[in-house]
């Protein structure tokens, strides 16, 4: 049975899409710890980040590195942490998260945003992509 986030790269499941290559998706976390909380995944679906061929991880890690910086002129934070959990997907994926402290790294605090504020986060971090 297909991941959640592979059938979000067929289309089966709406996001809120951020950035999309040949290979990598970025959207945001429906279940976010902050505003602007965004996962990037490879559309291949492998369960475990260190699963992943070294080219498809390099372009994973590059494809965030793309992101991040979108994500921290569009969303009020002092940096952008990335993190790497892997157990509540069964498909890798990292973590792009604005941080103000280290509570804003904590997976069991969540945020519940609306769509709207999820469409209008998600059109501000794509408008910051072509000043990255």
């Amino acid at each position: 049975m297909p991941s959640i986030f592979s059938r979000i790269v067929a289309g089966e499941i709406p996001a809120h899409k951020i950035a999309e290559t040949d290979q990598f998706l970025a959207f945001l976390d429906v279940q976010p710890t902050t505003t602007g909380h965004t996962l990037v995944i490879p559309k291949q679906e492998v369960d475990y980040l260190f699963n992943l061929d070294d080219e498809l991880y390099l372009g994973l890690m590059a494809f965030a590195k793309r992101i991040a910086p979108a994500i921290e002129k569009a969303v009020p934070c002092r940096r952008v942490g990335v993190a790497v959990i892997g157990l509540e997907v069964p498909h890798a994926h990292v973590h792009l998260i604005p941080l103000n402290s280290l509570a804003d790294m904590n997976f069991n605090h969540k945020i519940s945003p609306t769509q709207e504020q999820l469409a209008e986060t998600a059109a501000a971090i794509r408008a910051q992509l072509g000043e990255v």
